[in-house]
């Protein structure tokens, strides 16, 4: 499969640095990719205080590895919730053609056009720990969040369960990372986002009483949308995301850290390429990184035994200095 567009979403901030990343590691790791890909840019209005465009040395350089720069406008989040950018990006892709959302701390390592999609079948990220819900004292269990949301919309709660796991098992439930995911048609798939992440937020059902969704709103709604759609979770052939052709690195720290040789050498190369470099100046943390840091964090775990918990990764990173976003 090649026909597709990639959509990502960046700003000015840490978000311009890592999309000059994503769009270097695509045309290395991936030269005969017959799609295109967007880079989606807030604009100014109400929504945001501050001017969120890219500066212009990141617009060129984007620009010169062959990405478009797709303005769209915040109706629903903006500054307040920032994360609602990949949802309310979606509406400016081409309607009707199948697209691959990545977000912008992604490395490109291997042949993203041939993963073998099912576009009419959505799916997302299963990189993903049990974040949300929490269980509260004397509140519902996770069935009853969960079954709450289903309902809310109008769709089979039982369909979507896992029951390989019991009851109380977090792993039971449609959880993705919204990290990836896909669809058939941007329009489609972002309207449904859009409403489902609006009418949660503001008018939740009584089951989401205590539950924070500000960071989580969008991997709360990403399984809703997905399960109205027809997809599910991701089959075997879609294993090389978060794998061979797919890192889904976070933060530079947890990159050193826990991420195969292969990303790493993906980012020192395109860090080294000096065409890449006014564009790359000024990012804090890639020069502490490429300073010797990462070498240090690289040298505090092992990548064949790290810790299960992403907590723990990054408590270690910070007592030994080496935790910079």
């Amino acid at each position: 499969m090649s026909g597709f567009n990639i959509l990502a979403v960046a700003q000015a901030g840490r978000l311009q640095y890592e999309a000059v990343l994503l769009a270097a590691s695509l045309r290395r790791a991936a030269p005969a990719f017959a799609g295109r890909l967007f880079i989606a840019e807030p604009q100014p209005g109400p929504l945001w205080p501050d001017d969120p465009r890219l500066p212009d040395v990141t617009r060129r350089a984007l620009q010169s590895l062959d990405a478009v720069i797709l303005p769209f406008e915040s109706r629903h989040f903006g500054a307040g919730y920032p994360h609602g950018n990949k949802i309310e990006a979606l509406a400016a892709l081409p309607a009707g053609e199948p697209f691959l959302f990545l977000d912008t701390d992604t490395l490109i390592l291997g042949d993203i056009g041939a993963v073998a999609f099912d576009f009419a079948r959505p799916s997302a990220s299963m990189r993903r720990e049990g974040t949300w819900p929490k269980l509260l004292p004397g509140g519902p269990g996770l069935a009853a969040v969960w079954g709450a949301l289903y309902r809310r919309f109008g769709m089979d709660f039982a369909a979507s369960q896992d029951r390989r796991f019991g009851a109380g098992d977090w792993r039971r439930y449609l959880y993705f990372n919204a990290g990836w995911f896909f669809g058939a048609d941007p329009a489609a798939f972002g309207a449904r986002f859009a409403d489902y992440a609006v009418t949660i937020r503001d008018d939740p059902p009584p089951e989401l009483a205590g539950q924070s969704l500000d960071p989580w709103l969008d991997q709360v709604a990403l399984p809703l949308v997905v399960h109205a759609l027809g997809g599910g979770r991701p089959g075997p052939e879609l294993a090389g995301m978060d794998g061979a052709v797919t890192c889904h690195w976070r933060l530079l720290p947890l990159l050193y850290a826990r991420e195969s040789d292969a990303a790493v050498a993906m980012l020192e190369s395109i860090t080294r390429d000096p065409g890449l470099a006014a564009a790359l100046t000024g990012w804090a943390a890639l020069e502490r990184m490429s300073a010797g840091d990462g070498a240090r964090a690289r040298a505090l775990f092992d990548r064949g035994n790290l810790p299960p918990d992403e907590r723990d990764i990054r408590q270690r990173l910070r007592r030994a200095g080496l935790w910079v976003r």
